[in-house]
């Protein structure tokens, strides 16, 4: 299992309409894990939810984790309790930051990076490790007004290069800022790579609009924040098979597969429950997976051999798990 740190709520500011900024610092001497631009933690939400937030500044000479909170008006409880509740000098338990979301690390790659509203706390940690390690970047930040999209002004400083490097595209703005995916994306070559986050909406755009322009998968990178809502309604039941010994587990039909996992005694390591951040992903050695999850690409899918049991179900009457 990840493991669990003790932080203290040092600052709480508003980075945008709807926005909260949080910075999170030690309790004790140690200090806090490194980490590199990408990177996620799980937090633990004082008598609500675990939620997972992007750490959006790289560690400097006071080391502490920076975060942005999105108030989502359909949040499930951990945006809302976190941003009402939670004050400076509040102690929080977190995960170690961990990492789904890395930069490629060539030194001469291209790195193209989009942000959509609240996608932009990976993107503009992106933007400050290739701008620090001097590796060439365009940056595409799109919103619905400016009111709403935090770090704008931050963006226009030096250290990101200048506006022909980073751009910021506003719905309700001028229509010649705002983006045209096909020619901000351009023809794919094997030293770019894209970079996506934000609502789901915006990122299946860009992601079909590269692959339309001939980008294959490996040179897109992508991480959701959320999945949008699943019909349930039809779900059935289904077995599991324990592959190391042969035991069935029975998964009902209102039932997720990892829970049903979890109650036969199974440590499965779990985080989102969404299938966003793959933290759960299981090998399956054999049956058909019913793929939920936004994690895996086509060409994962089609291959069947693994899935998030946190929402994936099955297709088969019994999948076979490499457990």
């Amino acid at each position: 299992m990840n493991t669990l740190l003790q932080v203290k709520v040092a600052s709480k500011i508003w980075l945008a309409d709807d926005i909260g900024g949080y910075e999170l610092s030690p309790l004790s001497d140690g200090g806090l894990p490194a980490f590199e631009a990408g990177s996620h933690i799980d937090l633990h939400v004082p008598l609500g939810p675990m939620r997972q937030y992007s750490l959006y500044d790289l560690p400097g000479e006071n080391p502490c984790y920076r975060i942005g909170v999105l108030r989502d008006p359909q949040s499930r409880g951990g945006s809302v309790k976190l941003l009402d509740d939670v004050q400076v000098g509040d102690t929080l338990t977190i995960s170690a930051p961990r990492n789904h979301f890395a930069l490629h690390s060539g030194q001469e790659d291209r790195s193209i990076l989009f942000a959509g509203g609240i996608g932009i706390t990976p993107i503009l940690c992106m933007a400050q490790q290739l701008a620090r390690e001097r590796r060439p970047f365009e940056m595409h930040y799109c919103g619905r007004t400016l009111s709403r999209m935090a770090f704008v002004d931050r963006l226009q400083q030096a250290q990101f290069g200048d506006e022909s490097q980073v751009h910021v595209h506003v719905d309700d703005g001028t229509p010649g800022q705002q983006l045209d995916a096909s020619s901000s994306i351009g023809s794919p070559s094997p030293d770019k790579h894209l970079y996506v986050c934000g609502p789901t909406g915006f990122m299946d755009h860009i992601l079909q609009t590269a692959r339309e322009l001939g980008w294959d998968e490996g040179h897109l990178h992508r991480e959701y924040f959320a999945a949008s809502p699943i019909d349930s309604s039809d779900d059935e039941r289904f077995e599991i098979e324990i592959g190391s010994s042969g035991r069935i587990i029975e998964v009902h039909a209102d039932q997720s597969a990892a829970h049903a996992l979890l109650d036969a005694g199974f440590n499965l390591p779990l985080s989102c429950e969404q299938g966003v951040c793959g933290t759960c992903m299981t090998k399956v050695l054999d049956g058909v997976p019913d793929h939920r999850d936004l994690y895996l690409t086509d060409e994962e899918r089609a291959s069947n051999d693994s899935f998030m049991p946190c929402c994936s179900r099955a297709k088969t009457s019994r999948l076979v798990l490499d457990l």
